[in-house]
Parts: structure tokens; C-alpha cells; sequence
């Protein structure tokens, strides 16, 4: 049988049957789920056990043709001598760390630091998807710049965002072997030397579609000022556009955050995104919500709770304005809970508020050194009259 060809390797197909090596008794490439890619796999029957076993031996094309017949023919040795070569493997010291293995470790290290547990899954996943298949089971101190290369090449043009993801926790990776001497140097530092060159990569900031200030007053009127018998939703998505914050914060409040009697809602600093604590100068439109879900507490705690208890789903809000906009004429994309806060903002530049003022209120950090240092206090007091008006003016055609 002819020696399996890096053409013929080169066009394996996801769906085609694997390919035999055709010099090594035993070892084919198996195709993996993208074009021209596959994983090494050596067929044979334990001389200790007499069971037939399957050995993997890297993938294809990080490990060539030449190099895997060249380690399936060691494991062909060691079968002649009574060997098994899945049993002299686990019998390796544990200094031997695979790119897989090396991940995995990195992963379980990063996870307490990461906010939520999906980030956490999307890292590991990403190398999964991308790179395992590849240099999973390599040694990583044999790992080159070109093996770097053979994973990003399909998606270094296409799919360049995803692909300066998979870098980057590559990076990471061969980062963490470096530090604990697993190997020399860090392959991933010159991999661009081997990469055509991507377009010119541009800011592009994803702004949350907004509602038109102008509209607000109508779409209030209709949809939400009158939420006796509603449930939490319409209260909640009132009272988060007359504060201007977010949807984090309104769904977590808590009583113990509310002063009715001053007027303010102090959200602490671990559930504020610039990690700051916020005052919210309260407006009686926005008291009055808050003496509704006081009437109609169903949570010891929280001021918006779930019907069945506990923290409200982000989804909530997004699903309501969903179905506004299902219910409407009017064209134009669906308007974010987030959106609102851009709402707020051009209706305040408008109106002609300070930005000062306007920037505060939606707990914006001050990226100017020298304005920090100037405005040291958060303006509670001179931000109260513009929400006041705000208020006024969202709750103009209610009744």
C-alpha cells in the first residue's frame, strides 16, 4: 500500500472515512470537523491484555506525516518487545505537559477571576474549537512558531476577531509554560511573522439601540405608567429610565440601598461597573414606584424581585421591549434597557445640561486626570433638579 501523500491528507474532508497511512501497520488519519485537518490514531492489540486499543498521536498537519510514522513505529517496537505502548505512556513522568494539559491547568487558575462562569466556558471553548485538535496533545515544549501558524491560518482572514481570541489565549498558554519552565520561549511572540497581514483593524464601538428622546413621554403612556396588576416589569423599566442606570443595578436594588426620606439611592460599590459607589438623586415619579413594590413587597431584600423569588433574569426587560416593538408601527430596531441611558444623555445635551452633570448621573468615570482631581464630589445635590425635570418630562402625558 502506497504511503498516505500530504496532498491526499491535505483534501481529508470532515465527513470522509479515515485515511490509512499505508508505511505503518495499524496507523491512520482520522478527519476532525475542518477541511484538512485530522488526528493521528495507531490501531493495535496489547501484547499485555490482548485487547485491542487505540493510541492517539497528535494531529495532523502539526505533527506530519513523516513524524507520526516515525512515533508509531517506536510504538510498533515496544508492541514487538511485549509492550504496550498506552501503559509505558502513563509510566512517563509527570513532567511531560501537553498543550491540552497546560491549558486546562491555566483555565482552572483563571476561573475564580473571572465574573461570570460563561466567560470562563468561552475561554476554554475557544482553544477547544480551535486549537486542540491540533497541538492538544503535543509536548509543549515541542511546539513551534509554525504549529502556532497551522491553527490561526484558517481563520486568520475570515474570521480575524475570532481568530486574535485564539491568539491571545495561545499566548497565554505558552505564557504560563514559560513561567513554570516548560519551555525556552513563547512561539506565539513571532507567529505573525508567518501570518499574511489583516485589514487594518478599526474601533468600532457597538452603541445599544435607543429609543429617541422625543418618544419617550408617548411610549411611557402607553406601555408602562400604569403597573398595578403587572407584575415587576413595568415598575422596574420605569424606575430604570427615570435613574438613568443600568439594568444590573435597578434588577439588584435592594431596601437597604433606598432613603426615602433623603430622597437617594446608594448603590454600593461592588455592584457598580467602575467598581465606584453611586448616589441616584430620586424624583417623586421614581418614589412613587418605590412606595408601589414597598406596598407590594414580596422580598425581605430586593426592591424588584422574581415572581418566584430571588434576582430578575437580564432577559426580562429585553423580552418586554421585545414585544412593544412586536405591537408597534413604528420602524426601526428594538430599543435596549441599555439604551435608555443614551436616551437620558442626548435629551440632557439638548436641554442644555452641563455634561458634568449629565456624565454623573450615569456614573461615567472621568478619563481626564486633571477634571478628576477638580470635581472630587459626585454633584448629588445639583444633579437632583435635572432628573426632577427629566422625570417631568418622561411622565408628561400620564395622566
Amino acid at each position: 500500500m502506497a504511503v498516505l501523500s500530504d496532498t491526499k491528507a491535505r483534501s481529508l474532508k470532515p465527513e470522509s472515512p479515515a485515511l490509512p497511512h499505508g508505511g505503518v501497520p495499524g496507523l491512520f488519519l482520522e478527519p476532525l470537523s475542518k477541511k484538512g485537518h485530522g488526528k493521528w490514531k495507531l490501531r493495535y492489540v496489547s501484547p499485555v491484555t490482548g485487547k485491542r486499543r487505540t493510541m492517539g498521536l497528535g494531529g495532523y498537519p502539526a505533527v506530519s506525516i513523516a513524524d507520526a510514522a516515525k512515533h508509531a513505529q517506536s510504538c510498533r517496537e515496544q508492541i514487538a518487545k511485549g509492550l504496550d505502548p498506552l501503559e509505558e505512556k502513563d509510566k512517563e513522568p509527570d513532567e511531560l505537559m501537553t498543550f491540552e494539559k497546560a491549558a486546562k491547568i491555566l483555565h482552572a487558575d483563571l476561573l475564580p477571576g473571572w465574573k461570570n462562569k460563561k466567560h470562563g466556558d468561552q475561554w476554554i471553548n475557544t482553544l477547544t474549537v480551535y486549537a486542540f485538535d491540533v497541538l492538544g496533545e503535543m509536548p509543549i515544549a515541542e511546539i513551534t512558531p509554525a504549529q502556532i501558524a497551522q491553527v490561526l491560518k484558517p481563520i486568520w482572514i475570515d474570521k480575524a476577531e475570532t481568530a486574535t481570541r485564539v491568539k491571545q489565549r495561545m499566548h497565554s498558554v505558552m505564557a504560563w509554560a514559560w513561567a513554570h519552565g516548560y519551555v525556552a520561549s513563547n512561539p506565539v511572540d513571532v507567529v505573525e511573522h508567518l501570518l499574511p497581514k489583516q485589514e487594518e483593524k478599526r474601533t468600532r464601538v457597538k452603541h445599544q439601540p435607543a429609543m429617541p428622546w422625543r418618544e419617550i413621554p408617548q411610549f411611557i403612556a402607553e406601555n408602562i405608567s400604569g403597573w398595578s396588576g403587572f407584575g415587576v416589569t413595568r415598575p422596574l423599566l420605569a424606575f430604570l429610565i427615570l435613574t438613568a442606570c443600568r439594568s444590573g443595578e435597578a434588577r439588584g436594588a435592594t431596601w437597604a440601598e433606598i432613603d426615602l426620606e433623603e430622597k437617594v439611592w446608594i448603590i454600593p460599590a461592588d455592584r457598580m461597573k467602575a467598581k465606584l459607589p453611586h448616589r441616584v438623586p430620586l424624583s417623586e415619579q421614581a418614589l412613587s414606584i418605590l412606595r408601589y413594590q414597598k406596598q407590594h413587597a414580596r422580598h425581605p431584600e430586593l426592591v424588584f424581585p422574581a415572581p418566584m423569588g430571588g434576582l430578575l433574569s437580564d432577559m426580562v426587560l429585553t423580552s418586554y421591549l421585545r414585544r412593544v416593538k412586536a405591537n408597534s408601527d413604528v420602524p426601526g430596531r428594538v430599543a435596549t434597557a441599555h439604551g435608555f441611558r443614551s436616551s437620558f444623555r442626548d435629551w440632557a445635551s439638548e436641554n442644555g445640561y452641563p455634561r458634568d452633570l449629565a456624565e454623573r448621573a450615569l456614573a461615567h468615570t472621568i478619563n481626564n486626570q486633571t477634571e478628576a482631581a477638580y470635581h472630587r464630589s459626585d454633584l448629588l445635590e445639583q444633579r437632583r433638579p435635572m432628573m426632577n425635570k427629566w422625570a417631568d418630562f418622561c411622565f408628561l402625558n400620564v395622566l
